[in-house]
């Protein structure tokens, strides 16, 4: 049975859509900065179509993403880290899981954090991704707790700076959320970060551990695979 066209209402062409959505979640730019830079391309669109754009196809293309890098993450060494993110004056904790190449491999929001909220943020993260053999953390005692629980105490590491490659991770993050002027409420910090990480481990080539050619190779690579994406 063939994929179907999501695409085929739209009077836009499906490679502007793309690109609309890769640069405003890709680069801290607003609606409006995505529909001038676009316009000096040579394309009429208002920023409410991008807002639109964006809600309607950032999810499928994360999702397609998520199918097509399954399986291709590192189980050796993962890093945990919570960052506290403000909705309306009131504090969540946005809890971050990547490997030990940058690689994001699950977000979750939560309102405390305490070792429940570790826990089931853990356990979410190996259901989907299977179980490392090191997990590095902070000196946060929820993690402590919640691992005596599920039985992995014995490989967890913490201290010094062991824990920076998910601390790094954070800051496209942070920029994101300052363009955007922070999130309304809990789902769409959800549903935002989940989106942004996945577009977010596509366009991630560590340029600092590769040579000017291969770099420049790996860009074309993603930059021809995000413009299939969703191709029926």
């Amino acid at each position: 049975m063939a994929n179907k066209n999501l695409f085929k209402y739209f009077k836009t062409s499906p490679e502007i859509i793309r690109l609309a959505v890769m640069f405003y979640v890709r680069y801290p730019l607003s609606y409006r900065q995505v529909e001038d830079i676009l316009h000096e391309r040579g394309i009429d669109i208002c920023h409410e179509t991008v807002r639109f754009w964006v809600g309607r196809f950032g999810l499928k293309f994360a999702g397609e993403i998520r199918k097509k890098r399954a399986g291709h993450h590192s189980n050796w060494q993962w890093h945990l880290d919570e960052v506290f993110v403000k909705i309306s004056g009131e504090r969540f904790y946005l809890w971050r899981a990547v490997d030990h190449e940058g690689e994001v491999l699950e977000c979750y929001v939560s309102k405390r954090r305490d070792r429940h909220a570790a826990r089931k943020f853990l356990i979410k993260t190996m259901r989907k991704h299977g179980s490392p053999k090191i997990i590095t953390t902070d000196k946060l005692a929820s993690y402590c707790a919640a691992f005596r629980e599920i039985g992995v105490a014995e490989r967890q590491l913490c201290g010094g700076r062991t824990n920076n490659r998910c601390e790094n991770s954070h800051l496209p993050f942070r920029r994101r959320e300052r363009a955007m002027q922070k999130f309304k409420n809990c789902a769409t910090l959800q549903r935002f970060t989940s989106l942004h990480s996945q577009i977010y481990n596509h366009f991630n080539h560590e340029r600092h551990l590769e040579n000017r050619q291969t770099y420049k190779e790996k860009r074309c690579a993603a930059l021809s695979e995000w413009f299939q994406l969703c191709a029926s």
